[in-house]
């Protein structure tokens, strides 16, 4: 899936803002088309995907985690990344999961369907697909740089994507309230 695909827009848009060696976590990777983008400009890259032959074709692009992640534990337990990209997946059980990745300062890139999407095609089901102001919701609190809910052409689909900065100072307080429970 997305083989040959150039890289979301996006997160091109975004991810070229992100600090120079960031290291970045693209969770459900694919066939890399993120990751190769972002190893080439330097930075260290994870990428986990529940399909190992996708994943055998990014060995030498960066660290290649193979996890079902829908139906196993979390294969990065305790880890955080500078930057954690996510597109066109959507597993709710796993969103706190995916905020708590990002490291303290870190960015959050997510774009994926909208509700408006069984309008016109896959996918349907409303488990697949985000209800309005669902990323804002999930970065309360955080810096929000940019928010869009909107239709794209080529292909058409609806989408809902976030480009939102994990406060450090908020972080550390969280992290020092933790300490004293």
């Amino acid at each position: 899936m997305h083989t040959g695909t150039p890289p979301s827009e996006w997160i091109t848009r975004w991810g070229a803002l992100a600090p120079a060696h960031a290291t970045v976590l693209d969770v459900a990777c694919g066939s890399g088309r993120h990751l190769r983008w972002w190893a080439q400009r330097g930075h260290a890259v994870t990428g986990v995907d529940r399909d190992a032959l996708a994943l055998a074709g990014l060995r030498d692009v960066g660290e290649c985690v193979l996890a079902d992640l829908e139906n196993a534990p979390w294969p990065l337990p305790g880890r955080t990344f500078d930057v954690v990209v996510v597109t066109n997946y959507l597993w709710r059980p796993l969103l706190p999961t995916i905020v708590a990745s990002v490291a303290p300062g870190g960015w959050l890139l997510y774009e994926t369907f909208s509700l408006r999407q069984a309008e016109i095609g896959r996918p349907r089901r409303a488990e697949f697909l985000l209800a309005p102001g669902e990323l804002q919701a999930l970065c309360t609190g955080w810096d929000i740089l940019a928010l869009e809910d909107t239709e794209l052409s080529a292909p058409r689909r609806f989408v809902q994507r976030i480009a939102a900065r994990r406060p450090v100072a908020a972080s550390l307080e969280s992290l020092a309230s933790q300490g004293t429970s």
